[in-house]
C-alpha cells in the first residue's frame, strides 16, 4: 500500500529544498504580528521572551520526535502515516480530515489574509471593510462576506495552487526563492534593531522585565471577564500568550508530508527538521529582542493592527522603513503559503490511496504532482477566507472581525495533540528505527523492545503530561537509561506545568 504511494511521485528534493520547506512554512506573518497580543496578555518583556522560548523548546522537542518517525516512514503523508501506523486507520482518518477542514487549510487562509492585509499598506482599496458583497449573517455571531482583502487572499491561494500543479520543480523554485528572501528580511530586522534601534525609552530599558503590574498590567483588562487574580492569573495568561508564538512556529511538520519526494530521506528529513526548526527558533527569539530594544513596551502592546515589526522599522527609519517592512512581510507570507499548499496536498493524496479520501484525489497529473488534491485544498481554503465574526457593542452597532484568532487556537491545539501522539506512538514502532543510524537514536530513543501493555495505555492517553511522566518513569531505570526519552518527557512536563 505505501510502496504504491511513491510510484507516481518523484524524489526530486534535496537537503536544501527540504530545509527551505521547513523554514518557509514556519516563517509567515506570525513573528511580525503575534508579539503584540502576547505582550498585552502578560505585561512584561521578560515574560514575552519566555513565552517565545518555551514555544521554541516545544518546537524543538516536537522536531526531535518527528525526525525519528520520519526516518522510519519517509512516505507521502508524513504525520498522517505516523498516526495510522501507530494507532490504526481510524486516528489517521481523523487527523487527515481535521488537517483538510481546519489545520492546513485554516493556516493557509490565515496567512493569505495576512498577505492581503499588508498589501493594504500599499493599495488603500484593499481593506477588510471595502466590501464587494456585504456581510450576510449566518447566525451564532458569524457572517459571510467578500471584501477586497478577502478577494486578494483568494487570488493568492488560486495562483499558488495553480503554480504547484505545474510540477514539483516550479514549487521548489518558488519556495527556495521566497524563503531566502524572507529569511534575509527577518535577519535584517534583527541586525538593524539590535545595532541601530536602542534608545532610553525602549522596553529593554524602561519597562520592568518580570513585574507586569509595574508596567500597568491588569489581568481583567488583558482578558476581559477574567476572574482570577494575582500570580495565578499571570500563569494562566502566560499559557494563552503562547498561542501566538506556537502558531508562528508551527507547520514544521510539512516537510514530512512530502517524504516520498525527498532524496535520501533518512538523512535529509532529519537534517531539514532539526536545522530548519533550530534556525527559526533562534531567529524568532532574536527578533523579539530587537522589538524590545527598539520600542517602548506600550508600543509593542498597541502596535497598529498588531504590526510590531512595521512599528519597529518605522521607529528607526520612519515611513520608508515601515513600507519596506510591509513589503518584506508580503514576501514572507507569499512563500509561507506556497510551502503550506505544496505540502498539504500530499496528505490527502496519501489518504485517498488508503481509501480514506475521495478516489480522484489519489491521482497525479503529467507533472507527477497530486493536482486533484491541490485543487480540492484550494477550493476549501478559499471558502475559509469568507466567514466573519459579528460583534455587537453596547450601542447595538455591529462590528465585523475575522475568525482567524479562533482558527489559530484550533490549529495550536491540534499541534499539541500531535506532539503528545508522536511521543506516545514512538515506543510501539521503535524497533523499526534500528537501521536508521540517526544521531537521535543515540540519545536513547531507539533500540527498546515493544511493550504491548504500554501501547494499550497510550492508545487511551488523554493527558500529555500524564503520558510524558508515564514514559519517563517507565524508562528511567532501564539498562539503556533512555536518556533522550527522559529528556523529552521532562521537557514536556516542565512546559505544560
Amino acid at each position: 500500500m505505501d510502496n504504491g504511494q511513491a510510484t507516481s511521485l518523484v524524489r526530486a528534493l534535496g537537503p536544501l529544498d527540504a530545509t527551505m520547506i521547513v523554514v518557509g512554512s514556519m516563517i509567515g506573518s506570525g513573528i511580525f504580528i503575534t508579539s503584540a497580543e502576547s505582550a498585552r496578555l502578560i505585561g512584561g518583556p521578560g515574560w514575552l521572551l519566555l513565552a517565545w522560548a518555551v514555544a521554541g523548546l516545544m518546537t524543538i522537542t516536537g522536531a526531535l520526535c518527528c525526525s525519528e518517525l520520519a526516518t522510519m516512514m519517509p512516505r507521502a503523508g508524513g504525520v498522517y502515516v505516523f498516526l495510522r501506523e501507530a494507532y490504526g486507520p481510524s486516528l489517521g482518518f481523523l487527523f487527515g480530515w481535521t488537517l483538510f477542514l481546519v489545520i492546513q487549510t485554516g493556516t493557509i487562509a490565515a496567512v493569505a489574509i495576512a498577505f492581503a492585509k499588508f498589501l493594504g499598506v500599499f493599495v488603500s482599496s484593499v481593506a477588510p471593510d471595502n466590501y464587494l458583497i456585504a456581510p450576510v449573517s449566518l447566525g451564532g455571531g458569524y457572517a459571510i462576506s467578500l471584501s477586497t482583502e478577502q478577494l486578494v487572499a483568494i487570488l493568492l491561494i488560486s495562483l499558488l495552487t495553480w503554480t504547484n500543479t505545474r510540477g514539483l520543480e516550479v514549487g521548489r523554485l518558488v519556495q527556495n526563492s521566497f524563503t531566502f528572501a524572507k529569511t534575509a528580511a527577518l535577519a535584517a530586522v534583527v541586525v538593524i534593531g539590535l545595532s541601530l534601534g536602542w534608545n532610553v525609552n525602549s522596553a529593554a530599558r524602561s519597562a520592568a522585565w518580570w513585574d507586569s503590574w509595574a508596567n500597568g498590567w491588569n489581568p481583567r483588562i488583558a482578558q476581559p471577564g477574567f476572574a482570577i487574580a494575582g500570580g495565578l492569573a499571570l500563569a494562566v495568561l502566560f499559557g494563552k500568550a503562547m498561542v501566538g508564538p506556537l502558531f508562528a512556529q508551527t507547520a514544521w511538520t510539512n516537510v514530512t508530508f512530502i517524504g516520498s519526494e525527498v532524496r535520501d530521506p533518512r538523512k535529509n528529513l532529519v537534517r531539514a527538521l532539526l536545522f530548519g526548526c533550530g534556525s527559526v527558533v533562534v531567529l524568532y527569539l532574536l527578533a523579539n529582542i530587537a522589538y524590545i530594544a527598539v520600542l517602548p513596551f506600550s508600543e509593542i502592546q498597541h502596535a497598529p493592527q498588531n504590526r510590531v515589526a512595521v512599528a519597529a522599522m518605522n521607529a528607526i527609519f520612519g515611513h520608508p522603513g515601515a513600507m519596506c517592512m510591509a513589503a518584506a512581510i508580503m514576501i514572507s507570507t507569499f512563500g509561507c503559503d506556497n510551502g503550506l499548499i505544496l505540502a498539504g496536498a500530499r496528505v490527502y493524496f496519501a489518504m485517498a490511496r488508503d481509501g480514506l479520501f475521495f478516489k480522484k484525489i489519489a491521482t497525479t497529473n503529467a507533472f507527477h504532482v497530486p493536482a486533484a488534491a491541490l485543487v480540492a485544498q484550494g477550493i476549501w481554503t478559499a471558502f475559509l477566507t469568507l466567514p466573519r465574526t459579528m460583534i455587537t457593542d453596547s450601542a447595538g452597532k455591529i462590528a465585523y472581525g475575522n475568525v482567524y484568532t479562533q482558527l489559530l487556537e484550533y490549529i495550536v491545539s491540534a499541534d499539541l495533540v500531535f506532539l503528545c501522539s508522536a511521543r506516545c506512538g514512538r515506543d510501539r514502532v521503535a524497533p523499526q528505527t534500528t537501521a536508521s543510524g540517526t544521531a537521535i537514536s543515540n540519545m536513547g530513543l531507539s533500540h527498546r523492545p515493544t511493550h504491548l501493555d504500554l501501547a494499550r495505555r497510550l492508545t487511551h492517553c488523554r493527558s500529555c503530561l500524564a503520558c510524558a511522566c508515564y514514559l519517563r518513569n517507565r524508562n528511567r531505570d532501564r539498562a539503556d537509561r533512555s536518556a533522550g526519552l527522559s529528556f523529552l518527557a521532562a521537557t514536556a512536563e516542565f512546559a505544560i506545568m
